[in-house]
């Protein structure tokens, strides 16, 4: 029965692994945003400059797949 676990147990290791890194880049991108929102705080409209976006499209492309899309309009 030992040799049947390890198999499941490999796989859930492994997508928990996955899971894990997928919520790091996540919060790493968040972080980056709010770091450039802070900066933009002064005024009422928030315009970001070249430097700014090319720091969020970096790292929304971090997280892969078409969720970076909605952030680029920025």
């Amino acid at each position: 029965m030992s040799k049947l676990l390890d198999p499941f147990r490999f796989l859930l290791v492994t997508v928990a692994g996955w899971m894990n890194q997928r919520q790091l880049q996540v919060i790493e991108y968040l972080r980056e945003e709010n770091r450039v929102l802070r900066e933009q705080l002064g005024p009422k409209r928030l315009r970001f400059t070249d430097d700014q976006r090319r720091r969020l499209a970096a790292k929304a492309m971090g997280l892969g797949g078409p969720s970076w899309r909605k952030w680029l309009p920025l």
